[in-house]
């Protein structure tokens, strides 16, 4: 099935841009979620992944992926509401090109709107084996002051020119080093990255409690 995302009005905060082809089947009898499920749980419960209707139209947000041999897992699109994470709402990720906006899926999920973001990570260092992107207002409004790295305003989410923004990030020492950037253009959107699932949790959670005490 072939979902086309280029439209000629704006898409919604959390939907698909990209040209997308999705196989709908099962995921690979290799791979193991119980860490995105674990990670998935800890960021619904701070609100970092949810829905609300008062926020960004009422489309759900936040997604986590995990790198495999060959492409990675993501949880699927508009996940972010659920209240629990299972396998049925994950996604494999196969092929991703962001220069011709495309992207190729199979699983029980369609795959995250920051897929291509994602995917871009984990083109740029093949050390991470984890992504976990959220939505704090309380982080993304400290940017500055919190020093962190940060894509332009006019680069929005799921889009090309994002992954061609967080390309250049990458090749940042500081941005590497940080394992986290600030997504100028997607409204409160913050992306932590690491080479474990446990070291990526772990540093958006000391983030977040760095932006509490900075708030406070």
């Amino acid at each position: 099935m072939t979902t086309g995302g280029n439209s000629s009005h704006t898409p919604l905060d959390g939907v698909i841009k990209f040209e997308l082809t999705h196989l709908p089947g099962d995921l690979p009898g290799h791979a193991d979620a119980s860490a995105i499920i674990h990670w998935f749980g800890i960021c619904r419960a701070l609100n970092l992944i949810g829905q609300d209707p008062k926020r960004y139209e009422g489309a759900a947000y936040g997604n986590i992926s995990q790198r495999l041999e060959h492409g990675f897992l993501v949880t699927g699109t508009q996940t972010g509401g659920k209240q629990a994470l299972n396998m049925q709402g994950i996604a494999w990720v196969t092929e991703c090109d962001s220069a011709s906006n495309r992207v190729s899926s199979r699983g029980p999920a369609r795959p995250s709107s920051e897929s291509l973001t994602h995917a871009q990570v984990y083109q740029e260092l093949p050390e991470v084996s984890f992504v976990i992107h959220v939505h704090s207002p309380l982080i993304w409004r400290q940017t500055e002051t919190l020093a962190l790295p940060a894509t332009p305003p006019q680069a929005a989410y799921g889009t090309p020119e994002m992954a061609q923004e967080v390309r250049h990030l990458l090749e940042d020492e500081n941005c590497r080093g940080q394992g986290v950037f600030s997504m100028g253009g997607h409204q409160d959107g913050i992306t932590v990255f690491g080479e474990t699932p446990e070291s990526t949790g772990l540093r958006l959670l000391r983030l977040y409690q760095r932006a509490c005490e900075s708030s406070s």
